[in-house]
């Protein structure tokens, strides 16, 4: 079965704008997207499926979902689109051509992905990418960085791919992350590049205050660890327990 995209509710958007988060680099695009569904008070459209994608449901206040979904706001003409689980390497240039596809069925205008990046010596920084030369200078008049050589990887590098190839608007956000544990933070940076880019009312004080309390979770985490070393150690020296 090729992918999917199965609408469970109607669609009465014009001309919106889509916003997509898939996992990478600290998570920033699934939580970034997630929080930009609750905090919009946005409703479901439907969800994508394919027989190569994992056998899971996701389970949110009682109620089984599919796992990646699309969600809608006709008050910000806005629409969400998000995966909560990492997609098969083999579906992804599938899936990004479906989503274009789709997209350009319901005349969606532009599509902004968001996520995480590694770069050395540089902190709370977010780079963008443009498939228009337009949105490049867009992107760089808002302040934000541009990126001149390098690489996207998953299903946001790939459908900025073919967005570009098909003359289709795509920006692609990426705030400074760390890769090894979840990152509100860089979450909380993408977002308040988008709304330098499109007119979205959020509030990103509630991804600072978790990323604060990730930042204390690491740090302990790292007292444990170093402490467990230094009683290792110990034992280490005083030598074997039985000779």
């Amino acid at each position: 079965m090729p992918v999917k995209i199965i609408e469970t509710a109607d669609f009465d958007l014009k001309k919106p704008i889509l916003v997509e988060g898939f996992p990478g680099i600290g998570l920033v695009g699934t939580i970034a997207s997630s929080y930009l569904v609750e905090k919009l008070k946005m409703d479901l459209l439907g969800y994508i499926t394919s027989e190569k994608f994992p056998p899971i449901a996701a389970v949110h206040n009682k109620m089984p979902l599919h796992p990646a979904r699309i969600y809608k706001s006709k008050k910000n003409n806005l629409l969400v689109l998000f995966s909560e689980f990492i997609i098969p390497l083999q579906s992804i240039h599938e899936l990004s051509e479906r989503i274009l596809d789709w997209c350009i069925e319901k005349e969606v205008r532009e599509i902004i992905s968001l996520g995480g990046i590694v770069v050395k010596d540089q902190e709370n920084v977010v780079f963008g990418i443009a498939s228009t030369l337009k949105l490049v200078e867009q992107l760089e008049a808002n302040g934000i960085k541009t990126i001149k050589e390098g690489a996207t990887t998953g299903v946001s590098g790939v459908l900025l791919a073919d967005c570009c190839s098909r003359n289709f608007p795509a920006v692609s956000l990426l705030a400074d992350s760390k890769p090894e544990f979840l990152d509100p933070k860089a979450a909380a940076l993408v977002i308040d590049s988008l709304k330098k880019l499109i007119n979205i009312k959020v509030s990103t004080e509630e991804l600072i205050a978790e990323s604060a309390n990730v930042e204390e979770r690491m740090k302990e985490l790292m007292l444990k660890a170093r402490d467990a070393h230094s009683d290792y150690k110990k034992v280490e020296e005083i030598g074997p327990m039985y000779g």
